[in-house]
């Protein structure tokens, strides 16, 4: 298959891109960073494995997407605040027979990309794997377990381009499940990111150490469970208990682990809090369900990116 990764030369998109092209597809990478583009160019795209291994793969990378042409399948790992102009910067990849794939961080981003492709194309998801950026073109690869899960945008659906789209991952070595039910597992996804970016995000503490940390697992607790009244109100089947349980034994695993918001606050980088608790706030505003814990967490990130902005 032919696929661009828009956002690869970032940490999950070359993990992604890596994984692919060693799986034997044709694997192009649409970025913007002019360090990263020129570090693959020069040596290939390096993903560091945590059993110590790397590979070093010769593709593509450029920031036209017009060198690269239409794709069968473009996925997206670029930050939520990025999505619309990345989608912007990827039309040309995109013909009646691509598949428009998200992967990334948050609930919101492929309704961004529902308002520049058409809705009945894009196949949206979630993966529990983790990376970072080491330096340009240099990825490691923290976490190469977990389930990714992919689904149909538009509700009821039909699921041939979501099987596609698992079937390219599975041959990536990801392992994947095509459901109708992938905004649940997107939203699972969510109420963990909810209570665990910011919250290690202003203490600075590695996962582990939270997990290790009363306190802050209580606090974990109570803004996932706040969350996930929300989205039982959305009519989703999610269990706070089994969600809270998920949390703080995924924490209690974490070891030296950093959220990937905390990485973005020591670069002091934008967060993505807008889609993460922001997105829950904006959803309990909708529906009438107080989300007084999230909306404090956003607005604390939302000071913290202020002090390193002025």
């Amino acid at each position: 298959m032919k696929v661009t990764i828009v956002g690869g030369a970032g940490a999950m998109g070359g993990v992604w891109a890596g994984r692919l092209h060693k799986g034997g597809h044709e694997v192009a990478i649409l970025d913007v960073s002019p360090e990263a583009l020129a570090a693959i160019a020069r040596d290939g795209l390096i993903v560091e494995e945590k059993d110590g291994g790397e590979t070093s793969s010769r593709l593509p990378a450029t920031d036209d997407a017009t060198a690269i042409g239409p794709s069968e399948a473009i996925i997206f790992f670029t930050k939520a605040h990025h999505t619309a102009s990345a989608a912007e910067r990827a039309r040309p990849l995109v013909d009646d027979r691509t598949t428009v794939v998200s992967l990334q961080n948050g609930w919101g981003n492929s309704d961004t990309l529902a308002g520049i492709f058409p809705a009945a194309q894009i196949v949206m998801g979630v993966t529990y794997h983790s990376a970072k950026v080491v330096a340009p073109g240099r990825i490691a690869h923290t976490n190469p377990v977990g389930s990714t899960y992919v689904g149909p945008y538009v509700d009821g659906a039909a699921m041939e381009r979501a099987h596609a789209i698992a079937e390219l991952l599975v041959s990536g070595g990801f392992e994947t499940t095509a459901t109708p039910d992938v905004k649940t597992e997107v939203w699972k996804k969510l109420i963990l990111n909810c209570a665990t970016l910011p919250t290690a995000s202003l203490t600075r503490l590695t996962s582990g150490a939270i997990g290790a940390t009363e306190e802050l697992l209580q606090v974990c607790d109570a803004l996932a469970t706040e969350a996930t009244a929300v989205a039982r109100a959305l009519g989703l089947e999610i269990e706070a208990d089994e969600r809270t349980s998920f949390i703080r034994g995924l924490l209690a695993r974490g070891g030296a682990g950093k959220a990937s918001m905390l990485q973005d606050v020591e670069a002091q980088r934008k967060t993505e809090i807008e889609v993460v608790n922001g997105a829950i706030v904006r959803e309990g505003d909708r529906l009438g369900i107080p989300t007084p814990l999230n909306r404090a967490m956003m607005g604390l990130i939302h000071g913290l990116e202020r002090s390193w902005q002025s």
